[in-house]
Order: structure tokens, then C-alpha cells, then sequence
């Protein structure tokens, strides 16, 4: 994630370069050392602005004012998680041939899940992607559903995971066949993330970002109002960077 003022975010990278083959007393070519660049403009914004009535903002507390904030800045992350999860043209499609089935989308069920789960970390492997799985972890977001069907699974199999799954039950976030498991409801209709952390660019305006702005007898189109605008606004870009953008999927469930 980039926490900047900058309105373009730019990832500089090489190129890589051809092995060369030959035999002995046999000439070579040098291969260029060629650096490139990608870039992605910050150019998209979510804002909340709220209108507090001046005898609303009298009769309310100062913890009902903290909450208010609470639930706007909250209201606002929640809209930024929506954002990601939408922006799945960015990943790589992930369907039901890469389990072993025929092509079209996945029906998640207790006995396919941990198949799933092993297909994406082959798919990373075969994306060249095996050290930075190793150094960053991988993931999965599923839907409540499929969360409930990955609990089953792991209840059912494994003396020392039973256990653990039945006395304390399991969390969102927890690690399970070397992947972390999280769980969201704002995912677009048909589509789960999945794959390697911390490759999947964010960038946040940092002067924008939970800085909020009062105004006094805000004006509407039917005129000023008497009270107080709160407003709060999060300026922010996604992007999956040339090299990295193969280990990311687009699960396509049913």
C-alpha cells in the first residue's frame, strides 16, 4: 500500500533477459539490461458527507458524536473493501476446469473446497510464483457461505483441527492448509479473491484520508440549512502490477 500525495503511483521494473546458448569457441549476445515502468493515476474518491442539524448537534452527547465518526470512518473502509472486491477484471480467472471439472463457475461445497484451496497454490506455482508465496503468504476471501462450508471441511478432517474447530470454534483470518482464510459480504456476485499477499496495490491519498471537513450552514439546492456538514472522503486507486498480477485470482464461483 502507498500512503502518498502523489497523484501517480509508478512501479519501475526490469525486464527479463534471454538465457543464451552456444558451444565452445561459439560468439554470444549480450543481452540489454531494459528498465520499464507501469503507473496508475489516483483519480477516484469515496465520500460521506453527513448534515447535522443545529439542534440535532445541541441535544446529542459527546460520545453520540464519536460514534457518529466512528460509523462514518468505518462506513468509508467498508466502501474501499467493496472497491477491491469489484475490481476483479484486474486478476486472473480461476473456474471450475482449474479443480478438475468441466469450464464455468465453481459451486463451493465441503467436498471441493480443500480442492480449491491446493488449485490456487499450483496455479501460483506455475505462475513462477512459489518465493514470494513463501515470503508473503497466500489468501483467500471467501463469501459467508463458502466461510461456513470451509468449517465443515475442517471439523471433519483431522484429529487435531476437529478439536480445535469444535472446542473454540473458527475465525475469519485463521490459517488452514497454509493459506489464510478471511470472509467478507461485499464481494461482486460470482467472484472470490484469492492469492498471494501484499500484491495487490492500494494507494491513498494521505491528506485526504480521515481528514474531516466542517462546514458551517452548508449550502443545498434549496438553499443554506441550519446546522453543520461533516465530511469525510478516502482517495484511492487499485493495481495489479505486470509482474505480480499473475498471482492473483478472480474465483469464479456459482
Amino acid at each position: 500500500m502507498s500512503y502518498t500525495n502523489s497523484r501517480v503511483l509508478h512501479n519501475p521494473y526490469h525486464t527479463d533477459p534471454a538465457v543464451q546458448s552456444g558451444t565452445r569457441g561459439s560468439a554470444y549476445t549480450h543481452q540489454n539490461y531494459v528498465l520499464a515502468d507501469e503507473s496508475i493515476t489516483i483519480n477516484t474518491f469515496k465520500i460521506l458527507p453527513m448534515l447535522i442539524d443545529r439542534a440535532d448537534l445541541a441535544q446529542t452527547t459527546y460520545t453520540d458524536q464519536m460514534e457518529m465518526a466512528d460509523k462514518q470512518a468505518t462506513l468509508l473502509d467498508e466502501s474501499i473493501e467493496t472497491a477491491m472486491l469489484a475490481a476483479h477484471a484486474d486478476w486472473t480467472n480461476f473456474d471450475n476446469a482449474a479443480i478438475g471439472g468441466s469450464a464455468g463457475n465453481i459451486t463451493v461445497s465441503t467436498s471441493n473446497i480443500d480442492d480449491i484451496i491446493r488449485a490456487l497454490k499450483r496455479e501460483v506455482r506455475e505462475a513462477n510464483g512459489q518465493s514470494i508465496m513463501n515470503r508473503n503468504g497466500m489468501f483467500i476471501v471467501w463469501r459467508a457461505a463458502d466461510f461456513e462450508k470451509l468449517e465443515a471441511f475442517v471439523q471433519a478432517n483431522g484429529f487435531s483441527t476437529a478439536d480445535m474447530a469444535l472446542k473454540d470454534g473458527t475465525v475469519a483470518g485463521m490459517r488452514y492448509m497454509g493459506v489464510d482464510h478471511y470472509v467478507s459480504n461485499s464481494h461482486t456476485a460470482g467472484h472470490v479473491f484469492a492469492g498471494v499477499k501484499n500484491t495487490y496495490h492500494l494507494g491513498i491519498v494521505k491528506d485526504t484520508y480521515g481528514q474531516v471537513t466542517i462546514d458551517q450552514e452548508p449550502a443545498t439546492s434549496s438553499g443554506a440549512v441550519s446546522g453543520i456538514g461533516v465530511v469525510s472522503r478516502v482517495d484511492y486507486a487499485f493495481k495489479a502490477w505486470n509482474k505480480t498480477g499473475g498471482v492473483l485470482f478472480d474465483v469464479l464461483v456459482a
